[in-house]
């Protein structure tokens, strides 16, 4: 009995250790993930150039098993603390910290991975190690809830966005020779994005007069489209930004902190606690 209230007693440690990002321990638990994940990152840079991976490449070799298996274990308290592991292991971050260290042990069953073009891709998915540092960035919490709280507005402005270019690659493609590039709607809508976002590749252009005239109206319709995403999740930060609940620090004074924080995210304070008095000096 004594075992088991002692595994559960080190299974909660752990768990609040590694999931909970505004306790102390968590706090600094977050900050090594953060530079052990920025460290494999540059590995996986460093093996694309050919003179280092030429040079150092079982050094290299040698330094990326050690953390994938660093990752492993992590992974493995990650899923053995939560509170509902199945929700845990199929979660967005779950399922990104499974596709960070499944590419080096899949390279043991093809040897050759990294010589096929096709199957190299997967060696690539470490990359996704990066995506991770949004798990560990308690200010990136509010731009997450920001951008869940606009999709609709969002979804709305990219089908209006959608309907757009293909009214206007439908029309270029009517008013353009197929000489000019306009070979068909599809390509035509191509070239309607690529005006649109203002990125303009320059493969395909217009040469008669009025495609010009309307491909000039499609520049500058697109600078004013470009703005508007931007005003829609700014005005839901700024929403989002007023919910925060003003609960100042004892220790710091820092005073904007979410709802549901109980340490301070600065000094790691814990926000309940009481203010001690401050005693006054003897007469």
């Amino acid at each position: 009995m004594a075992v088991n209230d002692t595994r559960g007693s080190l299974r909660e440690r752990l768990g609040r250790v590694i999931h909970d990002s505004d306790t102390p321990a968590g706090r600094r638990f977050d900050l090594w993930l953060i530079w052990v994940i920025l460290f494999s990152i540059g590995l996986v840079m460093l093996e694309s150039v050919r003179a280092v991976q030429q040079q150092y490449g079982t050094l290299l070799l040698v330094v990326e098993w050690a953390v994938t298996i660093l990752f492993t274990v992590e992974y493995a308290l990650r899923l053995w603390t939560a509170r509902d592991r199945v929700r845990w292991a199929f979660s967005f971050y779950g399922v990104v910290d499974l596709l960070a260290i499944l590419p080096t042990y899949l390279s043991i069953i093809w040897p050759g991975l990294q010589a096929l073009a096709v199957l190299r891709a997967v060696r690539l998915m470490r990359i996704f190690r990066i995506l991770g540092l949004f798990n560990y960035v308690r200010e990136a919490r509010l731009l997450l809830l920001s951008l869940a709280a606009s999709r609709h507005r969002i979804i709305v402005f990219m089908l209006a966005v959608l309907a757009l270019v293909s009214v206007f690659g439908t029309i270029m493609y009517i008013v353009e020779p197929k000489e000019a590039g306009f070979t068909s709607i599809p390509r035509s809508i191509y070239w309607a994005i690529v005006t649109l976002t203002t990125v303009g590749y320059g493969d395909i252009a217009p040469v008669t007069t009025l495609g010009q005239i309307i491909a000039s109206g499609i520049m500058l319709l697109g600078y004013a489209i470009i703005a508007i995403p931007t005003g829609i999740v700014t005005v839901e930060m700024a929403r989002q930004t007023r919910n925060l609940q003003l609960r100042a620090c004892p220790h710091c004074g820092m005073a904007e902190h979410l709802t549901d924080a109980n340490f301070c995210r600065i000094c790691a304070t814990r926000l309940d606690q009481p203010v001690a008095p401050v005693s006054s000096p003897p007469r």
